[in-house]
């Protein structure tokens, strides 16, 4: 798709760590708010070393410069969507939820990002509960996994039921809708498939998608929160947003390519480097079912 001078792209911005790798953070934000059309603004939480291998040094940034990355965004070029991902501390959350208030912002997809694909902590003892109370009130899509779901919730979680009844208290905490990622787990109920519920309050949806083997995936929750914030500041519904997140992540996924020696990042730019233009849903081409109950 060419961009003209008479086309104004929607506007999100991601509030999450850099990753010196590539393939998580706020450099997966980018990418694919790209891949979707989206012009991507960021304000930086935190400074990551890492690779395909693990994280090797986290520097969290002053918390002011972090205020003033969101104000000078907002004030001038605004945003239609906010996707919120590694946020380090308490004292970071607190300041985030703050600004989210501060300017109203709406559209906001919250991913509780506390371990990365290595296993490394990515957040503070002590922030989970800010998070609970702080953020995920303010929140138009929370989308834990379900070690996330677990933390935040004290439930244990090992199959459908249970991935249900997590979304149920998360969504008493504040938030407009909770998506539960079942992932690779045993929550798939067996048939190789991989389930994710969305939960409104009154009703769920459950999305069925195809289990991709592979073991490029890095920044995958970056990049399916990143993915439903760039739907909405489309003008997507909250249901639409995921189901094209979710297509655009399988594509990903199955058209990654080596990068480093462990757990490589997906191809977030396939539909460009496939010849597609990065046009629709990120140039994806596959589709995502949905179970309503």
């Amino acid at each position: 798709m060419r961009i003209t001078e008479t086309m104004t792209p929607p506007r999100a911005m991601t509030i999450a760590g850099s990753d010196s790798g590539g393939g998580a953070g706020i450099q997966a934000d980018l990418k694919t708010f790209a891949a979707f059309g989206v012009f991507g603004t960021s304000a930086v939480t935190a400074i990551t070393a890492q690779n395909t291998k693990g994280v090797t040094a986290v520097q969290a940034v002053d918390l002011p410069v972090i205020g003033e990355q969101i104000d000078a965004i907002v004030s001038d070029i605004g945003t239609d969507a906010v996707k919120i991902g590694m946020l380090a501390s308490s004292e970071i959350v607190e300041l985030v939820a703050e600004k989210l208030r501060e300017h109203r912002l709406s559209n906001v997809v919250v991913d509780p990002v506390m371990v990365a694909t290595s296993g490394d902590r990515l957040l503070k003892d002590g922030a989970v509960e800010s998070i609970r109370t702080a953020l995920i009130p303010l929140a138009s899509v929370v989308t834990p996994n379900l070690d996330e779901a677990m933390v935040l919730t004290d439930l244990q979680i090992e199959n459908m039921e249970d991935m249900k009844e997590s979304a149920r208290r998360i969504h008493a905490m504040g938030p407009t809708t909770v998506l539960v990622k079942g992932g690779h787990s045993s929550a798939d109920e067996g048939d190789g498939r991989m389930r994710d519920v969305l939960f409104d309050g009154e009703s769920f949806t459950i999305f069925v998608d195809a289990r991709i083997d592979t073991t490029s995936t890095h920044g995958t929750g970056c990049t399916l929160s990143s993915a439903i914030a760039a739907g909405l500041s489309h003008g997507a519904s909250i249901p639409d947003a995921i189901a094209d997140a979710k297509a655009y992540l399988t594509e990903a996924l199955s058209l990654a390519f080596p990068v480093g020696n462990g757990h490589g990042p997906v191809n977030h730019m396939f539909g460009w480097w496939n010849g597609a233009g990065g046009a629709g849903k990120g140039g994806a081409t596959h589709s995502v079912a949905r179970e309503h109950e």
